[in-house]
């Protein structure tokens, strides 16, 4: 066991003791953020961030109410007189205990960890193990902003971001693409040491990032790529707002965007979409094909209804086709994102220097169909996609040498042609579902559960969807700020 993986493991059994004073699973991430971002400011020598009389060793040095009333007015203190970033971490903080005797355990706890060694391993992954950890637990609710590790590393593998390009996440969450880019090009050039000053000092401050909705994911967004030693922009707002407009044109983007529709059937407050729609998907793909530089690549989660939705959907889809190369979709197992039930792929896509005729043909890859079910029984792994990355190639942009193995095999090409006759329905398979014909891979209970709540919830939005065109003067169409975290954002 690493000194991390003892750390986290140690920070995660406190939620237990806090879990008895009805404090959820995401407000202890977030409660830890706080305290963390205290200590390891002390450990990494840069408590000059943060106002005089407002470090940890202030904290510590309390004890009983007195402390307690202390890190209340340390919450506002920073979230109002630090510097920007860390203003940024603690705006509109506010502590979830009531209990001193509960501060002061988990004070006491922190100060108590081998911070030497976390040093020695990287407080980065320590921080990201902590997230990790929560996103496995199903009661947190904290998966919605969190991809599977495998599998942005396979995307940003086989995106391969170079130094000097800009990478752009659009729903950032708590920074997983982000992070992982800024390893994948740290672990090509030696630690950035291959690179000039002036290269080092744009992957640090420029080349990574985006934006995130949900305040408290954005939090530990900032948190996560302090640690990782990013200072890029990564902004609180709505991407399909014009926020999203004034973003910088991208070289990459790889991102999760959240699943769902616009309450009430809203569109997004953007001008510059050829194809305004109330499906936030198919929004946010809308976004990504525009907003890279031409010659730029993309990967994007994006779930089954993007493939085979018809109106919006099918002119959205035709209009990517047209200005990108859209080479390569990978139809992923269920089971894996905290929304079990919810069917997703990745899309890969090279925006072309023309607006039309880019797409000849799409390769597609079922890793979905005869796979097993996965979950805590059977964790995805990196080891999952390695014959997908061997399909895939070398070339990002899906030019590398590719053999379509026929009707029994899981890669198959389909022509632009082929796609079109289908009315540019995307949502190809071909494999016979062996699970159909026997019950000994029928899926856990809890995801039948899921996916039966998952098509109750899309009918649902249906319908309030309709009511919203029947009764327009009658329904709101702005989504709560509250309520845009239930949604089963993925990322």
């Amino acid at each position: 066991m690493t000194a991390t993986t003892d750390i986290v493991q140690k920070l995660w059994s406190l939620c237990h003791v806090l879990r008895d004073e009805g404090i959820s699973y995401l407000q202890y991430v977030t409660e830890l953020t706080y305290l963390l971002f205290l200590k390891m400011m002390q450990e990494t020598g840069n408590e000059d961030q943060l106002p005089q009389g407002y470090h940890w060793s202030d904290l510590v040095a309390k004890e009983g109410i007195e402390q307690i009333t202390f890190y209340r007015a340390l919450l506002l203190e920073l979230g109002t007189n630090g510097r920007s970033r860390v203003q940024a971490i603690f705006a509109n903080a506010q502590t979830a205990l009531k209990q001193p005797r509960i501060l002061n355990k988990l004070v006491t706890s922190i100060d108590q960890l081998d911070w030497y060694s976390a040093k020695a391993e990287g407080l980065g992954d320590l921080y990201e193990g902590l997230l990790e950890k929560n996103a496995s637990e199903k009661k947190s609710g904290a998966g919605q902003y969190f991809t599977p590790r495998p599998l942005i590393d396979c995307m940003v593998e086989l995106i391969a971001p170079q130094p000097g390009e800009l990478v752009q996440d659009p729903a950032a969450g708590t920074g997983g693409f982000l992070i992982a880019s800024d390893r994948y090009i740290k672990q090509h050039t030696d630690d950035l040491f291959d690179l000039s000053e002036a290269q080092q000092s744009f992957q640090r401050h420029q080349a990574f990032y985006g934006i995130e909705l949900v305040q408290d994911a954005h939090r530990l967004l900032l948190m996560n790529m302090m640690l990782h030693g990013i200072e890029g922009a990564v902004g609180l707002g709505d991407t399909l707002s014009p926020d999203g407009q004034r973003l910088t044109k991208a070289d990459a983007i790889l991102t999760n965007p959240p699943f769902g529709t616009k309450k009430g059937g809203g569109l997004p407050s953007r001008d510059d979409f050829t194809y305004p729609t109330s499906n936030k998907q198919l929004a946010f793909l809308q976004h990504i094909y525009r907003s890279l530089k031409p010659g730029g690549r993309a990967a994007v989660v994006l779930p089954d209804n993007v493939l085979f939705e018809d109106g919006q959907g099918r002119q959205i889809r035709s209009d990517l086709m047209d200005k990108c190369n859209l080479h390569t979709i990978l139809r992923l197992p269920t089971g894996i994102f905290y929304a079990q039930g919810v069917k997703t792929n990745v899309l890969f896509f090279q925006r072309g220097l023309t607006e039309k005729g880019n797409t000849k043909q799409v390769w597609i890859y079922d890793m979905r169909t005869n796979m097993p079910a996965f979950g805590k029984r059977i964790p995805l792994t990196k080891v999952h996609f390695q014959d997908f990355e061997a399909a895939y190639g070398n070339d990002p942009n899906g030019e590398s040498s590719r053999t379509d193995q026929g009707e029994d095999g899981r890669f198959r090409c389909f022509t632009r042609e082929a796609i079109a006759k289908r009315g540019e329905n995307l949502d190809i398979s071909w494999l016979r579902d062996e699970s159909l014909q026997s019950g000994d891979n029928l899926p856990e209970p809890e995801e039948i559960a899921a996916l039966i709540m998952t098509k109750l919830q899309t009918a649902m939005e249906e319908m309030e969807a309709l009511t919203a065109l029947l009764e327009p003067d009658e329904v709101d169409d702005e989504i709560p700020e509250d309520s845009e975290a239930l949604l089963p954002e993925i990322q």
